[in-house]
């Protein structure tokens, strides 16, 4: 019933470390599924700790999930790259047990900055929700060091 934690063997040079580093994704069994310069795909299931009082996924995880799909999306071309501005939009609710995936797609790249879209689905294709981020490529370009 869990979803396999990891990252694709073919993943672009750098995206394994930053995976490793990224505990927030790997406590909360968000995979890796795919992933490209400017394209990534996840795979969550809600868990019943990421529910609000209403029984449905809490936005903040829908958000987080999406984040992280445009997080690696953004960085598959390797310089450190981080969101310089995100909106969600929630169209429907996420319930305990269901499977989500999250696609991010570059829509748009020049020179530091990016514009990327990510849906996130139930496993049967239903939409609940649509994330757009601004992404902005730091100075420097190298990742940061472990630790």
């Amino acid at each position: 019933m869990g979803v396999r934690v990891g990252v694709p063997k073919d993943a672009p040079a750098g995206i394994a470390e930053l995976y490793e580093r990224d505990r927030t994704c790997r406590s909360l069994g968000i995979a890796l599924e795919q992933v490209a310069p400017g394209r990534a795909v996840m795979r969550m299931r809600v868990g019943q700790d990421m529910v609000n009082g209403h029984g449905m996924a809490h936005g903040g995880f829908l958000f987080l999930f999406a984040d992280a799909a445009f997080a690696y999306a953004c960085n598959g071309y390797g310089p450190v790259t981080v969101a310089q501005s995100a909106q969600v939009s929630f169209l429907l609710p996420a319930a305990v047990d269901d499977e989500l995936i999250a696609e991010a797609v570059e829509r748009t790249r020049s020179g530091r900055s990016g514009i990327y879209d990510v849906t996130v689905r139930r496993a049967d294709g239903t939409v609940v929700a649509e994330f757009r981020g601004q992404s902005v490529m730091l100075t420097g370009g190298a990742r940061p060091p472990r630790g």
